[in-house]
């Protein structure tokens, strides 16, 4: 594993960070499965291989990231004193809860442990602000962050049909910090 250092983002690190490799691949897809009876509601999320790998767009345009770093806390991860990779959280959308809304790992730099790393220090910063719980947020077809979730110790708490521009399903995992 490469020695990382976490840090709040600046201003400079930004335009390093744009550059970084936003989207992916993926094998699997997690499904989900919703039913509806007059009484009731059952959801099940499942992992379904794909035929083939799908290309994972990033949900975010370069222009809404832009706006959305002002706006909320950011932590970016270096290697060799470079910028690789960035968390961006809020606390603001549900009290006593940060919720992680992007984690970009450059594609040289990942399955080295500096995901992981981002998260656990966002948990550090969460508990100093005195939150008690963290929420992730993905897309379904992202099995990567999902079994990132699942590993540390995060748990399936919700859904949302539609919830990114390019239409696809979020999935919500949450754990107590």
């Amino acid at each position: 594993m490469p020695e990382i250092q976490i840090r709040p983002a600046a201003a400079p690190d930004i335009q390093t960070l744009l550059t970084l490799e936003h989207s992916s691949e993926s094998d699997y897809v997690w499904q989900l499965d919703v039913r509806r009876e007059a009484s009731q509601v059952e959801a099940s999320l499942r992992e379904v291989r794909l035929p083939r790998s799908v290309p994972l767009i990033y949900p975010r345009s370069t222009e809404k990231l832009l706006e959305a770093w002002s706006k909320t806390n950011m932590l970016v991860a270096l290697v060799a004193n470079q910028p690789v990779a960035y968390l961006r959280m809020t606390d603001q959308l549900v009290p006593g809860t940060v919720w992680i809304t992007d984690l970009v790992v450059g594609r040289a730099h990942r399955r080295k442990g500096i995901g992981s790393a981002l998260v656990i220090a966002a948990h550090s910063w969460a508990t100093q602000m005195s939150n008690r719980r963290a929420v992730l947020e993905m897309q379904s077809k992202n099995s990567a962050a999902v079994r990132l979730a699942q590993k540390l110790g995060y748990e399936f708490c919700g859904y949302n049909d539609q919830y990114y521009v390019t239409r696809d399903v979020a999935l919500f995992f949450g754990r107590l910090l």
